[in-house]
């Protein structure tokens, strides 16, 4: 490393943005017996058990620790609808409270809002904001409002279960492909927008999800690799979020084709990001040391944090602040940098004075084709998107003309005949960052 150059840890703060959410108390008594079984299943739901369960002061086998752990009082305070969101938003966007502490920029607090669709449910027992863009037009339109252009709007999914019931998990994106790939179409024609970060859902990530980050979102704040197993029933064994053989490095990391989780030749860049009030792999204040000491020794670390919009972000924001300043004056080489996770993941992986991406898409006959201009594509091709005049959207392959420069797409009886598309809509995100969207209006 270049001795005189700056040091920099970016602290980068990613927001699973999900919108209101309410969970009433028999919910969250049934969440528990989901969780521990036999171990609460007599036990009924009422305030006064709450209570009793949250200062560990019934019998259960031995698990009391874990389940005042998860029923915490901070963890059940949700903002149930988009008033308490949005009154939460007009403090923690505002000058004043960003700046209470600033960076060596003399900078405020930046945000990173992973915005997720809601579609594609069963039921709606937690009574979230269903439909394709509504949160990412809220929180858009509320960072236009309040000047907020220091924050960036990136990625968040979650892959439905079999049953397509919100409040099981899944570990894979084939179950779901109709709603992952219209939430992606609809990103680009309705929104003009493509994704360049990601967060995933319940931090979980396999073979098949590896696979379809790999061909078009080159950053991916996941990894929550953890010293020790966090001692909550649903977690243990990998079941979810598993990290467990990822590397515990606050720079990040080309994952392998066959292992997400191992070091490889991959496109991509995987980056460590623990959570914040939440009930496992918190982020304490060794996690902070260690991303400052490696920022010291290899000229900059990215300290990523991850939490969720239903919830207050704001004590969450000082208790991460309250660390690094504790920290800050042990390492004086280092600079703090609040930053955006795309912005950070640029610098970090030394990619910030390359050329943009751009593309060029038109229509000759009945096919469409698409050139990269300059800068370079992420994946092997453009994202695809297209519109039909009923108002169904349709993601496809391009045909590759020359790797890299050209592509071409057919309409006719075996696709979707060009008579029949309002809109086409093809994207990139590029090979370092940034993104490019060009749009076709047919109608």
């Amino acid at each position: 490393m270049n001795e005189n150059k700056q040091k920099t840890l970016y602290v980068v703060h990613c927001i699973d943005t999900e919108g209101p959410l309410t969970e009433d108390l028999v919910d969250t008594f049934k969440r528990l017996k989901n969780v521990y079984g036999n171990v609460v299943k007599d036990i009924e739901p009422s305030r006064e058990n709450l209570r009793k369960l949250q200062n560990a002061e019934l019998n259960l086998d031995g698990f009391e620790k874990e389940v005042s752990k998860m029923l915490a009082p901070h963890l059940l305070q949700y903002n149930n609808n988009w008033s308490q969101i949005d009154r939460m938003l007009d403090d923690a966007l505002s000058e004043a409270f960003r700046k209470r502490t600033i960076d060596d920029s003399n900078e405020g607090w930046v945000y990173s809002w992973h915005c997720m669709d809601h579609v594609g449910y069963s039921d709606n027992p937690r009574r979230k904001d269903l439909g394709f863009g509504n949160v990412f037009r809220f929180y858009r339109q509320k960072l236009k409002e309040t000047n907020s252009e220091c924050d960036e709007i990136n990625w968040h999914y979650h892959p439905l279960s079999f049953s397509r019931n919100p409040l099981q998990c899944a570990t894979n994106y084939v179950n779901s492909y109709d709603v992952l790939l219209e939430s992606l179409c609809r990103r680009i024609i309705d929104e003009g927008w493509f994704p360049t970060v990601n967060r995933p859902g319940f931090h979980t990530e396999r073979q098949d999800i590896h696979m379809f980050l790999e061909q078009w979102i080159p950053f991916d704040y996941a990894n929550q690799f953890y010293e020790v197993d966090d001692g909550q029933l649903d977690l243990v064994s990998g079941r979810f979020g598993d990290w467990r053989r990822a590397s515990s490095s606050w720079r990040g990391y080309n994952p392998s084709h066959d292992d997400y989780q191992s070091p490889g030749n991959c496109r991509r860049h995987i980056f460590r990001c623990l959570n914040v009030g939440t009930r496992f792999n918190e982020l304490k204040k060794h996690h902070v040391a260690s991303a400052f000491v490696e920022a010291n020794n290899m000229g900059s670390a990215i300290l990523a944090f991850a939490d969720h919009d239903y919830r207050d972000i704001r004590p969450n924001v000082d208790y991460v602040r309250g660390i690094v300043e504790s920290l800050r004056s042990e390492y004086p080489s280092v600079k703090v940098k609040f930053s955006g996770a795309e912005q950070a993941a640029v610098a970090v992986t030394g990619n910030t004075n390359q050329t943009p991406l751009k593309l060029a898409a038109s229509i000759e006959r009945n096919v469409l084709k698409v050139k990269v201009l300059s800068g370079e594509l992420f994946g092997p091709q453009p994202f695809l998107a297209i519109k039909t005049l009923q108002g169904d959207y349709y993601h496809d392959n391009f045909d590759i003309q020359t790797p890299g420069i050209e592509y071409t797409y057919t309409f006719d009886f075996n696709t979707v005949p060009l008579k029949s598309v309002s809109s086409i809509g093809v994207a990139s995100a590029g090979r370092y960052g940034a993104f490019d969207v060009q749009k076709i209006m047919l109608s």
